[in-house]
């Protein structure tokens, strides 16, 4: 099983250091023949080749069975052509790996109730997934671009979907709703939208191959609301692009940190690309104060969706939630009464975790005193 990882820029190196050990403990626990290389991309790639996405890396991430991304960005290069800037490295990849889908879970742990900015009773048990389309929409519609000077500038994007386009979004949602709690929620607007429109009326032509499956359409500015007002009530989330970029950073909030959250990016039979939902975050880089969850939460749907292992997955995020409710935390998690601890420690936390149970643990946390106490 070849996995390319793409440690990329800001903290990447330091959470892609933890989930390489990780992977390498749960290959030799389930005998799992994991075979993992290392490849430039983002900023990195900038500095070492002059392109955000080299060949050598497109082609390595093309021959592998996954591609786990940490992180891209890079202040440095804001400055760049928009074509050479270490984000549309990203979205070329993606275009080159025929990725359509992109798959966000949110589930808010018990243990971190306190941490998410809603009060506990909104978002305790929610767990829903964001279904968002990934290579068309405003972000790819052509025309674009801007003409005229001056006074008379004008910039433009083209929103545009085919049925096509909309048909294999649709139907790997529904699927995923199939195998959740069976419900599905297509988010549009279509009151305003030639484009929405369609989106709705072949989402509503679907519905009939998935009986099982209860959907409902709702515009996007009401979905951008209830997600704060009840997130319960969804299950799988829709939507296309644009609104798909907004609404699954809104609802990673819902966590408390984006720092827990993972994702997935899928497209018809090649390797997936798996990373987490944060950015790079330059300012804390080399600091070991980096949250690596989200990247370790990321592999583990790496192994599941991608390399069909599902113990192996399954030990991972089991290892997550003992560390979490032993009450350790990173800085971006940290709360009254819990154990401080950076990258490393989180990770050195995880793999004790992997062959011991939280009893054990706080056992030799006690015993030891070996981690800074929260003030």
């Amino acid at each position: 099983m070849n996995i390319t990882l793409l440690p990329g820029d800001g903290i990447g190196p330091e959470i892609t250091a933890v989930t390489k050990t990780l992977l390498q403990a749960v290959a030799s626990r389930y005998g799992l023949p994991l075979a993992m290389e290392e490849a430039p991309m983002g900023g990195a790639a900038i500095a070492a080749c002059g392109e955000p996405l080299p060949a050598e890396t497109l082609r390595r991430c093309r021959a592998a069975d996954g591609v786990l991304l940490a992180a891209i960005g890079d202040p440095q290069y804001d400055r760049l052509p928009r074509q050479q800037r270490p984000e549309s490295g990203l979205l070329a990849l993606r275009a080159g790996l025929n990725l359509f889908a992109n798959l966000r879970p949110v589930k808010v742990i018990p243990s971190l109730l306190g941490a998410s900015s809603l009060k506990p009773e909104v978002v305790s048990g929610v767990d829903l997934l964001v279904v968002r389309e990934l290579t068309g929409g405003i972000y790819f519609g052509q025309p674009k671009g801007r003409i005229g000077s001056g006074s008379e500038e004008r910039a433009f994007n083209t929103m545009t979907y085919g049925a096509v386009e909309v048909d294999r979004i649709a139907a790997m949602a529904f699927r995923l709703a199939g195998q959740r709690r069976q419900r599905l929620c297509s988010v549009d607007k279509a009151n305003v939208l030639d484009v929405s429109q369609l989106w709705r009326e072949r989402v509503e032509r679907m519905a009939s191959a998935y009986p099982d499956v209860t959907v409902e359409h709702m515009y996007v500015d009401n979905a951008a609301m209830q997600l704060i007002r009840q997130p319960r009530r969804f299950d799988v989330l829709l939507t296309g692009n644009l609104f798909g970029d907004i609404l699954s950073d809104e609802a990673a909030m819902l966590s408390g940190s984006i720092g827990l959250l993972p994702s997935a990016s899928l497209g018809d039979g090649g390797p997936g690309l798996f990373e987490p939902v944060h950015g790079s975050a330059p300012d804390i880089a080399g600091r070991d104060r980096a949250n690596p969850l989200a990247m370790v939460l990321s592999a583990a749907m790496m192994l599941r969706l991608g390399l069909g292992q599902e113990r192996a997955a399954t030990a991972l995020e089991a290892a997550v939630d003992q560390v979490l409710k032993a009450g350790f935390r990173t800085p971006d998690m940290m709360a009254e009464g819990c154990v401080a601890v950076g990258c490393a420690g989180m990770g050195d936390h995880l793999l004790a975790a992997l062959d011991h149970p939280v009893a054990d643990m706080d056992a030799r946390e006690t015993s030891t005193g070996s981690s800074q106490a929260a003030p």
